[in-house]
C-alpha cells in the first residue's frame, strides 16, 4: 500500500474515532432513557417469575403432576377447549425448548443433535 492511501485510511480511522468519542456520551445516554423503564419491568418479572418455589408451593405441584398424569390415562384432555389445548401446547414447547438450550449449553455444541 502506498504511503498516500495508508496516510488516508489512518486520518479517516482517526476522524471516525474523534466522532464517536464526541457522539457517544448522547448515545449512552439515548440508550439510557430508552432502557431504563424497560429493565425496570423486566426486573420486577424476573423478581416475581424467576425465584424457585417455596416449600409450601411444592405441595400444590405434585398435586398439580398427580391431575395432569390422572388426565392423561382418563383421556380427560380430549375435553380441553381449543385455547387451553394451545396453551399447553405452547408451554411443553417452551419447556422441551429450554431443555434443549439446556443440553447445548451444557455439551458447549450442537453436534450430535438432529437439528
Amino acid at each position: 500500500m502506498p504511503f498516500h492511501q495508508s496516510s488516508v485510511v489512518v486520518a479517516t480511522t482517526a476522524q471516525f474515532v474523534r466522532n464517536l468519542t464526541e457522539k457517544a456520551p448522547a448515545l449512552v445516554d439515548t440508550a439510557m432513557t430508552y432502557l431504563k423503564p424497560r429493565l425496570a419491568i423486566l426486573w420486577h418479572y424476573a423478581k416475581v417469575e424467576l425465584v424457585p418455589p417455596t416449600p409450601a408451593e411444592i405441595p400444590t405441584a405434585i398435586q398439580s403432576l398427580k391431575k395432569i398424569v390422572s388426565g392423561a390415562q382418563t383421556s380427560s384432555f380430549k375435553q380441553l377447549t381449543v385455547k387451553e389445548a394451545l396453551l399447553n401446547g405452547l408451554v411443553a414447547t417452551e419447556v422441551w425448548t429450554w431443555f434443549h438450550a439446556g443440553e447445548i449449553t451444557g455439551k458447549h455444541g450442537i453436534i450430535g443433535y438432529d437439528v
